[in-house]
């Protein structure tokens, strides 16, 4: 299984920042992850990180703060 993250807009759009496209052996290395990088994910446009599971949607977040 490869665990990634895909970044959205809030209109649902892509956005690819760069260097963000990261693998991950499991869902915890994967949300780890977004935990280190989600406010330079939110500088660079990011309004949603969408895990996936093999391209499989697993759940999706906000990245701004309540």
């Amino acid at each position: 299984m490869v665990w990634t993250w895909r970044y959205e807009k809030a209109d649902g759009s892509a956005v690819t920042p760069s260097g963000s496209q990261e693998e991950f052996a499991g869902q915890g290395d994967a949300e780890t992850w977004i935990g280190e990088t989600w406010k330079q994910l939110a500088d660079d446009g990011v309004d949603t990180a969408v895990l996936l599971d093999d391209g499989k949607v697993i759940y999706s977040m906000s990245l701004h703060e309540a």
